[in-house]
């Protein structure tokens, strides 16, 4: 027997009451990518401005916020009345207790650029809700895509990371190319600003410079771990990267791996790279010879990062080589973490 005082009086209200809560609390989780209900970014809801779209959100959220403190206090009352503990307890909940989300900018402006990044791998897609990809005949899927969504898709699956504009499918340039898609092109710098603005912590590298500096510091120095923490280290999305000195670093979508993706990325970016840094690196010694003063010291300082990471990526070379020349084939039941440490010589460390 348990000691519990039923007060049927009571019971249709505490049934509404808990009723909406649950449904406040699906609501909230399913707002963010690792629900299995996800549907869509909320800060994709129709407005053209970032700032005017994270408004909406934060209305929303404090309302659900505001509303399930409320049932909560509402049930404290309830039971504080129907076990005669007035004496005892009071129905106030603290805000801390409260166990959905108000709106916060920083995690809203991250979980969007995710967001960009499976729109990108066809992960998710702006013209359905929910998971679009997730594994399967990938080319009847991509055949089938409308138009808005499959230009933003990278087609080989391979997206670079780089410190410049070295690639044309660079995704600092294609998450660009979501904003002005989702968003307009009419309104793409206030967007690209406000983004910049909201991941602009001073603590954080690349942090400062212009809006797209900001953004491409981001990708470089941060995404990779706020993707780690949001899948608790079992990423869906990988990082290939060469080491401390950024000599190269691209994300691939684990659900489209293909047995010849490391091929693909030693030839088609690796050795693209190391072509970049060998160019780059002959035209600094050329200027070298009649520079003088601040230039020659700019030219030095540029001409030694550029070398760490061609020596960086030339060791680099070798591990992906050995990797692509055996051919790999995985299986997705295997999991992220098997899967992963196959990899583990030319990924970036899991922490």
């Amino acid at each position: 027997m348990l000691p519990i005082l039923y007060v049927e009086s009571k019971n249709k209200c505490v049934n509404e009451i808990v009723s909406s809560n649950i449904a406040l609390s699906r609501a909230d989780w399913d707002a963010f990518e690792t629900s299995w209900d996800f549907k869509r970014h909320p800060l994709i809801n129709g407005e053209r401005s970032l700032a005017a779209a994270f408004a909406k959100w934060e209305r929303e959220a404090s309302e659900r916020f505001d509303t399930l403190k409320a049932n909560e206090e509402e049930l404290n009352r309830i039971f504080i009345d129907i076990y005669g503990l007035q004496d005892e307890l009071t129905p106030e909940v603290e805000d801390k207790d409260v166990t959905v989300r108000r709106a916060d900018l920083g995690r809203e402006v991250r979980s969007l650029i995710s967001y960009a990044v499976g729109c990108m791998f066809g992960r998710y897609s702006l013209d359905c809700d929910g998971l679009a990809y997730a594994g399967g005949d990938w080319n009847a899927f991509y055949s089938q895509l409308e138009t808005r969504n499959s230009q933003l898709i990278d087609k080989d699956n391979i997206l670079p990371i780089c410190d410049d504009e070295y690639f044309d499918d660079d995704i600092e340039g294609r998450f660009v190319d979501f904003v002005r898609v989702v968003y307009g092109a009419d309104t793409l710098e206030e967007n690209l600003k406000f983004i910049a603005d909201a991941l602009g912590d001073p603590s954080r590298a690349g942090s400062k410079g212009t809006p797209r500096e900001v953004i491409r510091g981001y990708f470089l120095n941060g995404f990779y771990a706020d993707h780690l923490k949001i899948y608790q280290k079992r990423p869906i999305y990988w990082l290939f990267d060469s080491g401390k000195k950024n000599g190269f670093k691209a994300l691939c979508y684990l659900h489209r791996y293909s047995r010849d993706l490391l091929a693909k990325l030693r030839t088609d970016y690796v050795h693209e790279q190391q072509e970049r840094y060998r160019t780059q690196l002959n035209h600094i010694a050329s200027a070298l010879n009649t520079a003088q003063g601040a230039e020659r010291a700019r030219l030095l300082k540029q001409q030694d990062k550029l070398s760490a990471q061609a020596k960086e990526l030339s060791a680099y070379e070798e591990k992906v080589h050995h990797l692509a020349d055996r051919n790999i084939t995985i299986d997705l039941d295997d999991g992220v973490k098997k899967n992963y440490e196959i990899f583990a010589d030319v990924l970036a460390k899991l922490g």
